[in-house]
């Protein structure tokens, strides 16, 4: 039984083989890659131009395919070209050579200062790369790299593509590739040898041009000549012999007793370390052939002073220290920082003295005795005295963050009419004719949300950049901003103008911090004219015993109009406005209340009542324009100014208006909100014209909201009669409301529509709780602004074309970001890094201008050339030296390696001071030169060769094709790329 059902038991496995392998979908996914990217038949294109490499512009396409789990990238990189002619394309013979293999005998572009490796190795215009996706994935095995190169060539085959494909194999450090081109009959391997130590025969032009030999193995007898390429690149690493010409900035000088207090007006500039770390010189013969010279382990004839080209480039150094970026970065560290100015100093310099001195014996009389409350009277001279006395308390004399002769030329920095006594009134004079005019430089802090760059708020904030950097670091940022805002409160209490701030309205266009001290200014000037109407209301009270309106009639509507006017606006001689009264002006006397309830039923009477009433509060009469009731003068009354507001408040202004809703009711309560400055303007009117109606009102204040129209009376005259406006006549108009809730009160007895003092004091009370980091981000615009016209300025010195542009896009990039109310840090930090860029930049100009001695060039010619090169040097990879060493930049770079050799070869310390004749006559003669122990220019860092050929390969019957060999030798690699073509048709 168990024989019979043994075969029964056996399975039989059938193998598909019309079922596709990993291997077979791999090379259908290369093959549908290549048709995507129409990388089929052949395409020839326009001749190589010379440098066109460097100069053009390359693109790359990428996709993604797998090998079974491993996954590969395959990118196409090429030369962006016009395409060939429609003519040219018809005469593209069916077996021409492809693309690629001609680019291989091209001499036009060799040694590429700036291209992909696979470029600079073979010359090709056009590759396709196949490479593991993963960075950390290779291919290391040499059956995997054997089975890739076979999907390349099946692939290549079946889709006639003529583009060369490459694998990357082994560790992608290594740059190891393998590829194959094919042609119609022909083909092209690609082939590398990479490795760390090099066989001593291999060190020069002999040995190489032996294993190119033997690697054609070439049938024919005379062998057909071999052109050669050849570059030495010598580095020059040692710049001792010339001092980096960076200043360091004199700290000592900072402190206002050598030099003015403008040194804090300015900002450093330039690299504390040479930005250049080394210079490359690359000395080319470009069209060699075998047996013109001679180069093997015992003689060479590649001297590079007789190299027909020469080019250089220089190495910058990586991040250098630079004075500008280490000022706005550290000042921009301090926006980061979450201490208050109390935790960083201790304690409060805003506490009143009254409690330091206070004293268990009277605490009883402190509960029932008045004090006066101690109101600090600080000038720009004492009131370092005063701060540096609280600060004391707790922290020693040494330990102090600002010295006074610092703080004191601060002080006066920022505030220069405190060198100049201060009348009594409290008039500062404040001379505008430095003001810039309105340039482009003039007009950045529009664009950045700054401030002008004459201002206080700039100033400030390059002092604060300044101590930040120099003294004391946010302890000082802390310090000095306590007593910036002690300055503020004294010139409010004693009516003192803040310096450097332009007239008029807070300037939305700058930042917030700006906005606020001209606030505060705006209230000085109030107070100020509010006190000096005082003065002068007392004179009147003091001439003419009595009722101050009884002295003003005497006086006549002249002096009245005359001594009400303040900027505009009259009625500043009100002896009821006080500090203490914050919103209303004053308590009626029992007369004005009689007067008040006559108006009131003045009002409620009609117009003919109101006549009876004196007329208060008139600017000057109206030119034509006549009372419609009884034919008076019109005439215009001084009115309040509308109030000044900053960014922030109105933004609460708005958002207060918006939580109204839009109900009706709502929207009644916001018009009532929005109509204050209008009723102001009606009372004012009522005041200054007795009698008068609303249309009167709007003849003078809306003039296009009352109609007039010409027709014909009873006796037959044209006549003109005048109505309101329809909007005017809707029912529960606010402008109808208005005028019936508004009394005849003149503009001096109004409540005030700008409290003067309410907002002073809460610009001052959010000055004094200001972090260092809130204060860093209010003025970090500011210093961005300054960094940027100091760029400006040191570039307009050395005139780097590459310069003006970045400079351009920072200040476009910088306009966008900072207009933001919080921009991001990030954002921030871009901007900053960007200024640190250019300064390197123009550090660099500098030093390669010293090291080339530009300056000191006799002839303007030779002067205009270094420059010329100096400037190339900046902005392109590598720099053709006009002449080789036998012209004027040559020679100079000669001299810096002979000198750099002398240094490091001559333990003799006067060989370096050599004079320069002996220099002169070092560099003139070769034969001198070749028997001198000291070499002009060490040993070559890189040794790079290419030789090509064209011979049939394998058979001597075979077509003849290019054949290409590269080599580059240096301390610690040496790699051998080679490019074999071999005809498949005939062989």
């Amino acid at each position: 039984m168990a024989a019979d059902s043994e075969p029964e038991s056996e399975v039989f496995e059938i193998t598909d083989f019309t079922t596709a392998s990993e291997w077979e979908r791999f090379i259908s996914k290369v093959e549908e890659v290549l048709n995507d990217w129409k990388l089929i038949g052949n395409s020839l294109g326009r001749p190589l131009e010379k440098g066109i490499f460097t100069s053009g512009t390359w693109e790359e396409k990428s996709d993604e395919i797998s090998f079974a789990d491993f996954k590969f990238s395959v990118t196409h990189h090429y030369l962006v070209q016009e395409p060939v002619d429609k003519e040219g394309k018809d005469e593209i013979l069916e077996d021409a050579i492809p693309q690629s293999m001609q680019d291989l005998l091209c001499m036009n572009n060799d040694f590429p200062p700036r291209a992909h490796c696979l470029v600079r190795w073979y010359g090709l215009r056009e590759f396709v790369v196949i490479a593991p996706a993963a960075h950390s994935d290779a291919v290391l095995s040499e059956s995997k790299c054997n089975l890739l190169l076979s999907s390349v060539s099946i692939a290549l085959g079946n889709t006639g593509c003529q583009v060369p494909l490459f694998v990357q194999i082994h560790h992608k450090w290594r740059r190891m590739y393998v590829g194959e081109c094919q042609g119609p009959g022909i083909r092209t391997d690609f082939e590398m040898v990479h490795l760390r130590k090099v066989p001593n025969q291999y060190t020069h032009l002999s040995g190489l041009l032996d294993i190119f030999k033997s690697k054609i193995g070439c049938p024919l007898t005379p062998l057909p000549p071999v052109s050669i390429a050849i570059r030495f690149t010598y580095v020059l690493q040692d710049w001792q012999q010339y001092f980096w010409p960076q200043q360091p900035p004199d700290i000592d000088a900072l402190v206002g007793g050598e030099v003015g207090g403008l040194e804090f007006g300015k900002l450093p500039f330039g690299a504390c370390e040479d930005p250049i770390s080394e210079l490359h010189l690359a000395t080319t013969w470009p069209h060699l052939t075998e047996g013109i010279i001679v180069d093997n382990d015992v003689y060479s004839d590649l001297d590079p002073i007789q190299a027909p080209h020469w080019s250089v480039r220089v190495r910058k150094a990586d991040n250098p220290q630079c004075l500008l970026g280490d000022f706005v970065t550290e000042f921009f560290k301090i926006c980061r920082r979450k201490e208050s100015t109390d935790e960083i100093l201790g304690r409060s310099t805003f506490e009143e003295e009254g409690r330091e001195i206070a004293d268990i014996t009277h605490a009883l009389s402190k509960l029932t005795e008045p004090t006066p409350v101690p109101i600090h009277k600080l000038s720009v001279s004492n009131m370092v005295h005063t701060a540096k006395k609280k600060i004391r308390k707790h922290r020693g004399l040494e330990e102090s963050p600002l010295n006074n002769d610092v703080l004191n030329t601060i002080l006066l920095f920022l505030f220069p009419d405190a060198a100049t006594e201060k009348t009594l009134d409290g008039t500062t004079s404040i001379d505008n004719s430095n003001l810039p005019s309105e340039s482009e430089d003039y007009n950045l802090y529009n664009q950045f949300k700054s401030a002008p760059s004459d201002s206080l708020t700039y100033k400030l904030a390059l002092c604060l950049c300044m101590i930040n950097f120099y003294h004391g670091g946010l302890k000082g940022v802390a310090h000095l901003w306590q007593e910036f805002v002690l300055e503020m409160r004294f010139r409010w209490e004693n009516n003192f103008l803040i310096p450097g701030l332009t007239g008029g309205p807070p300037d939305l266009r700058c930042c917030l911090l700006h906005q606020k001290l001209q606030m505060l200014n705006c209230c000085i000037e109030r107070k100020k004219a509010r006190d000096e109407g005082k003065k002068t209301s007392d004179n009147i009270t003091n001439t003419y015993p009595g009722d101050v309106g009884k002295a003003a009639d005497l006086l006549g509507p002249d002096h009245r109009k005359d001594t009400d006017k303040e900027k505009g606006e009259v009625g500043k001689s009100w002896d009821s406005w006080s500090d203490s009264d914050e919103e209303f002006f004053e308590c009626l006397s029992d007369t004005e209340e009689l007067k008040g309830n006559g108006q009131e039923s003045g009002k409620k009477g009609g117009p003919k009542e109101m006549v009876n009433l004196k007329p208060e509060g008139r600017l000057h009469q109206h030119g034509r324009l006549t009372l419609l009731h009884n034919g008076e003068p019109l005439y215009i009354p001084v009115t309040q100014e509308p109030a000044p507001m900053t960014e922030d408040l109105l933004e609460e202004q708005s958002e207060v208006l918006a939580k109204l809703g839009t109900s009706a009711e709502g929207a009644h309560l916001r018009a009532r909100m929005q109509s204050a400055c209008l009723l102001s303007d009606m009372e004012s009117f009522k005041a200054a014209n007795p009698g008068c109606i609303l249309e009167d009102f709007v003849r003078w204040y809306s003039p296009r909201d009352y109609i007039e129209e010409e027709v014909i009376d009873e006796k037959g005259d044209v006549i003109l009669k005048g109505e309101l406006s329809a909007r005017m006549k809707i029912p529960s108009n606010m402008w109808v409301e208005a005028w019936e809730t508004a009394k005849p009160i003149p503009a001096r007895r109004q409540r005030r529509l700008f409290d003067d003092t309410r907002e002073a004091e809460k610009v001052l009370h959010y000055l004094a709780f200001q972090k260092p980091a809130d204060l860093a981000r209010h003025l970090l615009p500011c210093v961005i602004h300054a960094a940027v016209l100091k760029v400006k300025e040191e570039e307009s010195l050395e005139n780097i074309s590459s310069v003006k542009k970045i400079i351009k896009q920072i200040i476009s990039h910088s306009s966008k970001v900072l207009h933001f109310p919080n921009p991001e840090d990030k954002k921030l930090e871009e901007i900053i890094h960007q200024i640190t860029n250019v300064e390197a930049i123009i550090a660099r100009a500098r030093s390669l201008k010293a090291k080339f001695g530009t300056e000191k060039c006799e002839q303007e010619e030779e002067k205009e050339d270094l420059e010329r090169f100096v400037s190339c040097l900046l902005e392109q990879p590598e720099v053709l030296v006009t002449g080789a060493g036998r012209g004027h930049a040559g020679r100079i770079i000669h001299k810096l390696f002979v000198n750099a050799q002398r240094l490091t070869e001559s333990s003799d310390e006067a060989a370096a001071m050599a004079p320069p004749e002996e220099e002169l006559k070092r560099v003139g003669c070769p034969e001198e030169r070749r028997h001198n122990p000291v070499s002009d220019f060490p040993a070559p860092a890189g040794r790079e060769l290419i030789l090509r050929t064209t011979v049939p390969r394998p058979a001597p019957y075979s077509k003849a094709l290019p054949q290409r060999m590269y080599s580059v030798l240096t301390k610690e690699d040496f790699r051998l790329a080679g490019a074999f073509s071999s005809d498949t048709s005939f062989f």
